[in-house]
């Protein structure tokens, strides 16, 4: 009798398993890890670059990791700030993993790091699916995204525990229902706080490294409303707004990609205050 094996479940389990280790890991040395999710050209890169060199002048030892499927461009934006920043070549691959991280903080990471910003690939669909072994996950959406854009990818807003608005200075010019758009923010992730920022204005620079150190410190975190009943983990699926793709068992390839879909977890350890 042949036994029916869902290959999704078990490379969703390994990753999973990875992504609290790492989290594990991290949070013995004191760091805390910052997951930055966004569409292409929000303006992530901005608001990091200005939230790295306020550390710096803080004296918070910080780092950046920064993900894309080709060129080194916004590494170079972010090393402007003069902390560390290294720069993850995906080849073609959406999305970072808690096995990739690990790989490329081991060695690279300084010791004393107190904040690791992670940003990930512009992309809201296959991000959203992977527990990168953070404390806080954030999604960024521009002005010029339009209101609805969390109703259209409900998984990543609705797994947030922080939502920011970024282009606040131009939000006038393009018509940006403020409004609708918290609406829409609280209709998939209910209690999630939204933030509205302009790296350019300098509106709400410095928040998201307050809220990062509080974190660290042992503060508590929104609890996402996808986060499932079981002992609080994340335990989302896939739904219509979701990518499929083909998993085998062993997924990986010569970059170390093990394409899967883990469930996140919620920790408790270490979390931030709404």
């Amino acid at each position: 009798m042949c036994r029916v094996v869902d290959l999704k479940q078990a490379v969703l389990a390994k990753n999973d398993e990875a992504a609290r280790n790492l989290r594990a890991e991290l949070t013995a040395r004191g760091t805390t890890v910052v997951n930055l999710l966004s569409s292409p050209g929000s303006g992530k890169t901005a608001l990091l670059e200005r939230e790295l060199l306020l550390a710096r002048e803080r004296g918070v030892a910080v780092a950046a990791l920064t993900a894309d499927l080709a060129t080194e461009n916004d590494a170079v934006r972010l090393a402007r700030s003069g902390v560390p920043v290294k720069q993850v070549l995906t080849d073609g691959l959406c999305h970072l993993e808690a096995g990739m991280l690990s790989r490329h903080l081991d060695g690279w990471m300084p010791d004393g790091t107190r904040l690791l910003f992670v940003e990930n690939v512009g992309n809201l669909v296959c991000p959203a699916s992977y527990d990168l072994g953070e404390s806080l996950r954030v999604v960024l959406a521009s002005v010029t995204e339009g209101e609805d854009k969390p109703l259209k990818y409900p998984t990543a807003f609705g797994l947030a525990h922080l939502v920011i608005v970024t282009k606040t200075d131009i939000a006038k010019a393009v018509e940006f229902d403020e409004d609708a758009f918290r609406a829409h923010v609280q209709q998939v992730n209910p209690g999630v706080e939204v933030v509205l920022t302009s790296a350019r204005a300098d509106e709400g620079v410095g928040f998201l490294l307050d809220r990062a150190l509080a974190i660290g410190a042992g503060a508590t975190v929104h609890a996402p409303v996808m986060a499932g009943r079981d002992g609080g983990h994340f335990d989302h699926h896939h739904g219509a707004h979701d990518h499929d793709h083909d998993h085998g068992a062993d997924h990986s390839h010569d970059h170390d990609h093990g394409h899967v879909h883990p469930r996140l977890r919620a920790d408790a350890a270490a979390t931030q205050p709404r």
